[in-house]
Parts: C-alpha cells; structure tokens; sequence
C-alpha cells in the first residue's frame, strides 16, 4: 500500500488539475466542517466570490442541466451536516460559466424525517443559490412529508421552507399548484425555452390535472419532468412510477427526460411514447454511499450540434477536501465512473422535438439570388433533367447528358436543408463493366477556357448512398475537368490524370487535384472521410495564391501552403459526376448532386450557398 503522505500528494495533484480549478471554497469548508470548526466569514467570502458576475448563456448549444438526489442522510435529526450541500452548491456557482449550468433540480428526500429543524438547515444551505439568483427546483420525498399522503396534505414543514413563497418574483419560476407541493420553472437555453415540472410524491387527480394544463400552456417546450419515484431499477418502473407513465408521461410528447432518485443504485429506462418517440427515464440516487452520498450531483451536458448529453456524476464536497488528504472510500467516491453514472444518452433535439416543435424547412431560393459578382456558371436540379442543363448565370455555360454502357440519370426532390434549390440530380455509376451517365458543359461553352487566374470558387453539394462501395464506386468526380496533364505540356507526376478534379476517394475523403498555372505538378487538397447517408456541401477557394478545401464551411486539415495560381486549362468541357483519366471517362459518380456553382474569384464561407 501506498502510504498516507503518497495519497495526499496523488489527491492534491488531482484536485489540482481536475474539476478545472475548483476548491477555491471548498478546500477550507469541507475541512472545516469536518473537524467541527466553524469559518462563517471563510464561506461567506468564498460564497461571494465564486460565481460572481457569471451568467448562463441563453444561446450557446451547450449547456449544463445539474441535479442533486436524495440528501435526507445529511439532514438527520442531529446528525445535521450542510456541508456537503454546501460545497456542492458553491460548485456550481463556481462552474456556471464554464460548463454553462443553467438549472438545477433536487429529487426530493431533502431531510430524514421532515423536521422543522431539518429543513431549516437545509433551507439555510440553498440560500446560497437564493443570494445569488441562481435557478433551481425542489420536490418533496417520501421522507419530507407523511408518506401515506398525496399533494392534498396542506400544511407542512416542506411547504414552510420550500413552498411558493420562496420562488416567487425568480426568473425562472413558472408558477405552483393551488396545493403547493407542484411547481414547474423555465429556464431559456441553446436559444429555446426548457420547462422543468417538479412533482410532488404522490400526485392526486388535481395534480395530473395542473401537470397537463402546465404543458398544454407551453405546447412547443420540450419538458424534463422531475419527481421522487418513477425508475426502480434498469428498464423498470414502480407501481407509482407506471401510473406516471400511464396518465402523464405517455401522452405528452413534450416530455423527453424524467429524473428520479428514492431508489438505489443508479439505472435508466427508455419507453418508446404513444408518439412513437423515445422518452429517457432515468434513476439517480447515492444515499447508500459513503457519508450519505456526500451530496453528489449528476451534471448533464447537453449539447444540441452533437445531439448528445453526456452524463457525469461528481461529489465537490469530496473535490474540495483533497487537498487536505482523503480517506479510503472518499478516494473510490471523488467521482463515479461506472456505467451507471457516467454515460451518454444520443438524441437528435431537432428530430425528437419535430412533433410539437417542428424546424420550419428553409424555403428555396431563386436562382437569381446566387448569382454573386464573378458567377461564371451556376447549375441546379429544380425539376427532372431532360436534354440540356441551363446556367443559371446566363454565361452559356449549358450542361448536356453523356450516357455510358445505357445508364441514366435520375431526379430526386431529396436536397441539403440550406442549399438553394430543393432538387437533386442521381448519378448511378458503377466501375466494372462501366456505366452509368454525366453532365459535360457543351462544346465552346466559355468556362471550358477559362483559367481563373485571379481566383476561383467551386461549390457542390452531395450525398452518398448507403450501398457505396469503394471497390466499384470510388474516385468518382463531384467536379471535374477533361484535358490531361501532358496534353497541357505538364508532365510532373502522373501525365495522363486530368488537369482539375474534385473527386472522393475509396474512403469517401474529398480531394481537389488540379495542377495550377504556376507548377508542372499536381496540387492536392485533402478533407475527412465524409457520412454516408448525409448531405455534405464541399467548397473550393483560391486567392489567386492559394487553395482552401471546405466541408461543411469549415477548412480542412491538409490544405498546401504552397502558391497555386489559377487553374491550367487545353479548351476541354467540365464534367458532373464524371472523372476521365487519360482524357477517358473512367468513373461515374453513384449518389445525389445539389447545385453546383463556379465563381471567379475567393469567396467568404458567409456568401457560400448555404448561406
């Protein structure tokens, strides 16, 4: 065994550098609180400090939803210990910034016997959120009122300490039951409005009655519903917790998340509504743990461009006494890592909401309106392609069918959300035996010619099928140009690849492969392997001295430092869906191209197409 002295640098260093500095309260009180010292003034100047002036983020797409189970073991007739609570209160005033915590939720089970002397200490603890404004909701447990009663039950020390009175005139409280004991709070988040619906132990008729005039009110907020029982282990539920499905969760889409504690150990659910939408339930509770739990709190990371929450479970209380050295089991529980308490749960916000808050798709736009300074030729796919393909830009840059072993070329109204038009043409070639069909600009068309020495911008947009396969569809064009290398008197590398072409490779991996004015080799741009099944939109800048690769409106990784002027040219057409190699088609395209726009000089990733 390692000795005491070896734990206590060990846990400093940790404390050090993990949890992103905090401790800066709770070093000294959780200490403190230990050995039954006393330091008011310490926590109050900590209490100030931490957080101060921080704010939740309304808009960013990440944000921190923070929830506290049972902590009736703390608050235990004498065995009265707020510290814990404390520390991890200061917590989160400390990380609010950070991790953008907008809200927290107790579980209920507050106090061990519902005392007025409990709850007056653990009334006292929250004021630390009071002071400071922050957001948060309570709920009563079987232990803070008489069990045997529904929210009816009146008066109570729980009512006293937490009832409406204190929540009233917050920003983020929505209002109570007549009763009291039900209450539901908002916060604004990722640029949207969140309902929390905080329940009571047991509800009566009213209380469903109140919970769904609650959320018909606010008929496009997703709502996490918060109560004390509902998950009693791994994809099960309770009597109760099955009558709150039956009545209330079931029925309202609205409701994607319920959080619970009253059982042990931690586990999750998942229920599929009579929407047909997954509704994540999930058991939450530590009391059974080393010193009551210490307050943990599970910590859920939302983040809406990943479509993700991940999930971490974390005592600050324990954090905060690392420093000082800590014992055996405070070691195991400084932080929970199994499978239970620390996970990810996947959902796609925008799909998940779509039934009650739907994303309005973006309407198209006329061709008009991309015609940019320096267009040299914009082509979409409106309707079904039949003979000839115009440009949009009027430059005569008209695009026309080549068939190859009897392919065709097909129509989809199937389209990117933000390209322009809401078409797609389909490309269905195939390697060995050779066949399928491309778009080629007509004989004499200008851009055959053109150079762009100045600068230039390719934009296209694709989507690959799910029965791609590099063996027969690889190295296929998006945009290329016929002519060769040797053929324009450029022999460095391979002479006989073509003298411009974005194409993706036998890993889906766009590259832009071009030889420019200014050298006798090719110049490569290299993006990630692109999804299957997914719209991409590729663009391709030139300064007039070099070449940026974008996916998605954003620069890929191997992009050359190296000038590129311009683009060589022998006078030969440009292609859709095709790709020569020594000026003969080799490879079709199998998958859906969008509009397709060639600009004359460097574009801003603002005035992209998706823009």
């Amino acid at each position: 065994m390692c000795t005491s002295h070896d734990h206590a640098q060990g846990e400093a260093a940790q404390a050090g550098a993990g949890r992103r500095n905090f401790l800066r309260a709770t070093a000294l009180l959780g200490a403190a609180a230990t050995a039954g010292v006393a330091l008011p003034a310490v926590a109050d100047a900590a209490e100030a400090s931490a957080g101060a002036g921080r704010r939740p983020d309304p808009e960013s797409r990440r944000f921190t939803l923070a929830v506290m189970p049972d902590t009736q073991y703390l608050f235990d007739g004498p065995s009265i210990d707020a510290a814990p609570v404390e520390a991890s209160l200061r917590y989160l005033l400390d990380q609010a910034e950070e991790d953008n915590i907008v809200f927290l939720s107790h579980l209920g089970d507050l106090t061990q016997n519902g005392a007025v002397e409990e709850f007056t200490a653990i009334s006292k603890a929250f004021g630390i959120l009071d002071r400071r404004g922050v957001g948060y909701s309570v709920l009563a447990g079987n232990h803070d009122i008489k069990s045997s009663t529904d929210d009816q039950r009146g008066a109570s020390p729980y009512l006293d300490a937490f009832g409406p009175q204190r929540f009233r005139g917050r920003p983020t409280f929505g209002g109570a039951s007549a009763d009291g004991y039900n209450t539901y709070h908002l916060f604004r988040a990722a640029g949207r409005e969140w309902l929390v619906l905080a329940l009571d132990w047991r509800l009566s008729a009213k209380g469903y009655a109140w919970a769904k005039d609650v959320i018909a009110a606010h008929p496009k907020t997703p709502v996490v519903l918060t109560t004390h029982e509902l998950v009693v282990e791994d994809d099960t539920l309770s009597s109760y917790g099955q009558q709150l499905w039956d009545q209330l969760v079931d029925e309202h889409d609205q409701i994607f998340l319920t959080l619970n504690g009253h059982y042990w150990p931690a586990g999750r659910a998942t229920r599929k509504n009579a929407a047909g939408n997954e509704v994540h339930l999930h058991l939450t509770n530590y009391q059974n743990r080393y010193f009551g739990g210490a307050a943990m709190i599970r910590l859920y990371h939302f983040d809406l461009d990943r479509n993700v929450i991940d999930v971490e479970t974390v005592s600050p209380w324990i954090l905060g006494r690392a420093r000082k050295g800590l014992n055996e089991l405070e070691r195991q529980e400084i932080e929970l890592s199994g499978d239970a308490d620390r996970f990810s749960v996947d959902i796609d916000f925008a799909d998940r909401f779509a039934g009650f808050d739907p994303v309005p798709a973006r309407a198209a736009r006329p061709a008009s309106r991309l015609l940019v300074r320096g267009t040299a030729a914009y082509w979409r796919f409106d309707s079904a392609v039949s003979g000839t393909v115009r440009d949009q830009s009027g430059n005569g840059n008209d695009l026309t069918v080549v068939t190859v072993g009897g392919g065709t070329l097909g129509w989809s109204a199937d389209h990117h959300p933000d390209q322009p038009a809401h078409g797609s043409v389909e490309f269905t070639g195939y390697k060995s035996p050779l066949t399928g069909a491309y778009l080629q600009t007509v004989p004499g068309a200008p851009l055959n010619s053109a150079t762009f020495k100045d600068g230039y911008t390719i934009e296209a947009f694709f989507r690959l099928p799910a029965d791609w396969d590099p063996g027969h569809n690889a190295w296929a064009g998006v945009v290329s140009r016929r002519g060769t290398g040797g053929a324009a008197g450029k022999t460095g590398d391979d002479p006989d690849e073509p003298v411009a072409t974005l194409s993706l490779s036998n890993d889906r991996e766009p590259q832009w492969a071009m030889r420019p004015l200014n050298q006798e080799g090719i110049a490569t741009n290299w993006g990630q392997e692109t999804p299957l099944e997914t719209w991409t939109h590729l663009a391709v800048v030139n300064d007039g001295r070099h070449t940026t690769l974008y996916v998605d409106g954003c620069p890929v990784v191997r992009n050359p430092k190296a000038a590129a002027v311009g683009i060589t040219s022998v006078g030969e057409p440009w292609l859709l869906g095709g790709y020569t190699y020594a000026d003969k088609i080799d490879q079709i395209l199998y998958g859906r191209l969008g509009d397709v726009r060639i600009v004359s000089r460097a574009l801003p990733v603002s005035s992209f197409m998706t823009h």
